[in-house]
């Protein structure tokens, strides 16, 4: 981060920066991420406002179903390994090629599988929907392009994230101006999922290309079944909380769709567009700083314990900084954008903003829990946040649609995050620096 930047910085942010290199690197990183998720947040916002216009309730539902399809089933791709790579670059670069190799063939052994597992339930759940079988066969080749997200594991592990934002906000610019061209160009509902998939491929054939730019190359990966048993023996019990995390963030689109029908679940996605376009900051951070919360255990445990309580209350700030304002213009804004047959969804996009105060110190909580290597309380604790979220939506959307939805998500988010760290011992600490978070939300 260079002085020119910092001189346009609140005084108190100019202060706090000066003379501290590693602190500028990160904000820094944290900076391009912001700046990549700003214009995905403009173009986006524009984009989908003239979609939905122009798809309608329905359509807009039948789309947003598909695409909630393919990402219950795509953290089979992931399989677990996103922090595990990033952990093991930072503490090791040295082994970049052998660990991104051997990264990339498993994420595309996964995306195969996901691919396969997404059809299946496609034919299953809608035996006789030929459109919906169409879309959700067309987004589902996406999940192999998953593979190359590796690239991006060493950019983040590096503080690096200016590669990655060139390539994804190239490949989003492109995509978005060619949705608004089918839109002028009235095309059927296929042509969008097809646009889509080329955002994915784009953006995948952008980080080979920014890989290039910054000296390395993908030919020189060396994927060994030892690095292999490595990195699943670590990541295995993260795939099953990746499973769980997707399920309980997808599901109820899933569910109100089934439940409710494609008209319901076309209001709720609008809602729940803009309310995941508003957690880019917290991701962009968070992801910046993890880097320096797995070098801060290794100093000493009470820089550690002071990192983790910094950036607990931190994202607690973003989420409250996020949740106010919305609650304040949310429910006239969102008519006023995107048409009156989605007026319902301004209240369901307040409940929204405040889950997403847990769903900040989710990915702040989840960090620690990487770093500490405690991959089964992750996957206990996001369990069981994930079972209460489904048998809510199973109770609340029959009854109050997509609005029920809002409320099962609100309340299992703070449980998987900060109620369930009260029912292990180890967790207790933890739970007490969410609740100093959420109560004196101060980072410094």
């Amino acid at each position: 981060m260079n002085v020119s930047w910092i001189r346009y910085l609140p005084s108190s942010i100019r202060d706090h920066l000066a003379g501290r290199p590693a602190l500028q690197k990160v904000v820094g990183n944290a900076g391009w991420l912001f700046a990549d998720h700003v214009l995905r947040l403009g173009a986006g916002l524009l984009v989908s406002v003239w979609l939905t216009r122009y798809l309608g309730p329905e359509r807009f539902g039948l789309l947003s179903y598909a695409n909630a399809l393919v990402l219950l089933f795509s953290s089979v791709a992931l399989l677990g390994l996103d922090f595990i790579v990033v952990r093991n670059l930072v503490r090791d670069p040295s082994c970049r090629d052998e660990t991104l190799g051997t990264a990339f063939v498993l994420k595309l052994a996964g995306g195969l599988f996901a691919a396969a597992l997404t059809l299946a339930a496609s034919f299953l759940l809608r035996p006789g929907d030929r459109v919906t079988q169409l879309l959700v066969g067309i987004t589902s080749i996406g999940t192999l392009f998953q593979a190359f997200g590796t690239i991006d594991f060493w950019f983040q592990s590096q503080l690096r994230s200016r590669y990655g934002a060139y390539a994804r906000s190239t490949a989003y610019l492109v995509s978005c101006a060619a949705k608004l061209l089918l839109i002028l160009l009235q095309a059927p509902l296929a042509a969008f999922a097809w646009a889509g998939l080329a955002d994915i491929v784009l953006g995948s054939l952008g980080l080979v290309l920014a890989y290039r730019a910054y000296g390395a190359s993908v030919a020189a990966w060396r994927p060994t079944r030892a690095m292999a048993r490595e990195l699943l023996r670590d990541s295995w019990p993260l795939l099953g909380t990746d499973i769980v995390i997707m399920i309980y963030l997808r599901v109820d689109k899933v569910m109100i769709g089934e439940l409710a029908g494609d008209r319901e679940l076309g209001v709720y996605c609008v809602a729940a567009l803009v309310a995941e376009a508003l957690y880019f900051i917290p991701t962009a951070v968070a992801s910046s700083l993890f880097p320096g919360i797995v070098e801060a255990r290794g100093m000493s445990e009470e820089c550690f314990q002071e990192r983790l309580q910094r950036f607990y209350r931190l994202m607690a700030l973003l989420g409250y900084g996020v949740a106010l304002p919305v609650t304040l213009l949310g429910g006239w804004l969102v008519p006023l954008l995107f048409g009156a047959p989605y007026a319902g969804a301004g209240v369901m996009l307040i409940g929204l903003s405040w889950a997403g105060v847990f769903v900040n110190l989710t990915m702040a909580r989840n960090y620690y829990l990487t770093a500490m290597n405690w991959t089964r309380l992750h996957f206990i604790t996001d369990f069981l946040g994930c079972a209460l979220n489904v048998l809510l939506n199973l109770l609340l959307i029959p009854r109050y649609g997509g609005m029920g939805a809002v409320l099962a998500s609100l309340v299992s988010y703070w449980f998987a995050v900060h109620g369930s760290c009260f029912l292990f011992k180890p967790l207790h600490r933890t739970g007490l620096m969410l609740t100093k978070a959420l109560v004196y939300p101060k980072p410094w």
